[in-house]
């Protein structure tokens, strides 16, 4: 199993998806998505606010992306402090993402991005192979297509973005492996050259 794990990885590295996500420079594709209370949020409103902190995620499922929200949640004062605002966007349906927001204890909203749409337009949305679906179903007993609501059995590449209040990316941290994550201090830079450009 292990092993099929890492197969994914390394073919999902191979195919060069990553390299074709949207990077620093980039403008950023548009959305208006539900958050767990289903209200509308669009990111023109958002970015009128000040920079935004960006972070796609797998599911509550996923320990790893769980362990990043907690870190985001951990650094959000820092974010604040330097004018910035942090939002989490996911496939899964809004129950689940109710459930990330108060199992990760997050003071930042979640919005629900359904079939990866928002995911797809930034360049991240793949599909998983067949031979991990099966694993997915049979041992780990996470079936995207409940948890998602969504047959396809695709995902986001776990990926963070800065997006200034121009509307183009500052920052961009794209990594087709999951297990690898960046730290939230490698935001505080970009935020505050934002700021302050914008003063």
């Amino acid at each position: 199993m292990v092993e099929a794990l890492h197969k994914s990885t390394n073919e999902l590295i191979a195919s060069g998806q990553a390299d074709r996500a949207k990077r620093v420079g980039d403008k950023a594709p548009g959305f208006a998505l539900e958050n767990t209370d289903g209200q509308i949020v669009r990111l023109p409103d958002l970015l009128a606010q000040g920079p935004l902190v960006l972070t796609f995620y797998r599911g509550v499922w996923c320990p790893y992306c769980n362990m990043e929200l907690q870190a985001l949640e951990q650094a959000r004062g820092d974010i604040e402090a330097r004018g910035g605002q942090v939002i989490a966007l996911s496939m899964q349906t809004a129950p689940n993402s109710r459930k990330s927001i108060k199992q990760n204890k997050l003071g930042f909203p979640i919005l629900m991005d359904p079939r990866g749409e928002v995911a797809n337009a930034f360049g991240l949305r793949f599909a998983l192979p067949a031979y991990l679906i099966e694993i997915y179903e049979n041992v780990f007993k996470n079936d995207l297509a409940i948890i998602n609501d969504d047959p396809s059995w695709t995902l986001p590449m776990p990926a963070r973005y800065v997006i200034g209040p121009d509307g183009n990316i500052a920052y961009a941290e794209v990594n087709p492996d999951y297990t690898c994550r960046p730290e939230p201090f490698e935001l505080f830079p970009v935020l505050e050259r934002l700021t302050a450009r914008a003063a």
